[in-house]
């Protein structure tokens, strides 16, 4: 299927057609697009319940959006978590306001991202699981439909999909459209939006969840080992959440030092050796070449 699309659509696809796969900035601010997921069935009795972890850091400036973009889909069996690291900002008041509306939450010094993350997941529990950084968002529907999705395909473990990347003010600065799922480019590309990815407890139970000693690449191990393990794992052709990009974001801060030492580890591990910059120059290549052939696909209207 996808070697005739090639042929058909790739000679029509410009230049500059997914080449913003993998970046932060496309283009000027402008209003953030909601995504159009397929109409939710009525019945909600045997929807799986959803266990979400949000941990946080002094990020009183997002922290309530990020909440509201995911208490007001109305989830029906929605738990949620929020490990805050004892901020001193505004994120304590915005708790407090939503504690109704949250499972549980803390506010204290702790060990880093991925040992709160831990944390978090031990106080809920749910049949399919996520987290999502304090500055992200989830789009409306969303939950909805990661919900239905599972429910009818039992056979897939974990789901991801395409992401928007937003602003400090919550306008829309560009998209990332990915391929189908791909374990070769999983192995070597750290690619998967975390924001959109969620699983099934069995699956993280399986693998014993979340490594602490990870700062940076906690979700790219998280999903090695899913791979490892042989999980189904799938990317679904919707928008579903939104990466933030901001200047005092964890991302940008240690992409280049610890970030980049923990890409190199896991790598390693996996492939048993360090690819050359032209090895991986090609995969980003072929990488961006699919993104382009989808992303002209969704401009007909076509989801794959």
């Amino acid at each position: 299927m996808e070697k005739w699309l090639v042929q058909s659509i790739v000679p029509r696809i410009s230049k500059n057609a997914g080449k913003g796969f993998g970046k932060l900035y496309f283009h000027p601010p402008k209003i953030l697009r909601m995504e159009n997921f397929p109409a939710p069935s009525s019945n909600k009795k045997n929807l799986p319940s959803i266990a979400m972890v949000i941990p946080s850091f002094m990020q009183g400036h997002f922290i309530e959006r990020t909440l509201a973009s995911v208490t007001e889909q109305n989830y029906p069996k929605l738990f949620l978590a929020v490990q805050d690291a004892g901020s001193t900002d505004k994120t304590l008041e915005v708790l407090q306001k939503y504690a109704g509306q949250i499972t549980t939450w803390s506010s204290t010094h702790d060990t880093g991202q991925a040992r709160a993350i831990r944390e978090g997941f031990s106080k809920i529990k749910g049949d399919i699981m996520a987290w999502l950084n304090s500055d992200d968002l989830l789009l409306p529907g969303t939950l909805r439909f990661v919900g239905e999705y599972f429910r009818k395909h039992p056979e897939v473990d974990a789901i991801y999909g395409h992401r928007v990347i937003i602003d400090e003010n919550d306008d829309e600065v560009g998209r990332w459209i990915l391929p189908p799922h791909d374990p070769d480019l999983l192995h070597t590309l750290d690619y998967v939006p975390q924001e959109t990815l969620f699983w099934r407890s069995q699956l993280w139970e399986k693998v014993g969840g979340i490594d602490p000693k990870f700062r940076f690449a906690m979700d790219w191990d998280l999903l090695l080992r899913f791979s490892e393990c042989g999980a189904k794992m799938v990317r679904v052709p919707y928008f579903m959440g939104c990466f933030r990009v901001h200047p005092e974001q964890k991302t940008s801060a240690v992409m280049n030092t610890v970030g980049a030492e923990e890409i190199t580890h896991l790598r390693f591990r996996t492939l048993g050796r360090v690819p050359t910059s032209h090895e991986l120059g090609d995969m980003h290549k072929n990488a961006r070449r699919r993104s382009a052939l989808y992303e002209m696909l969704l401009k007909f209207g076509i989801r794959l």
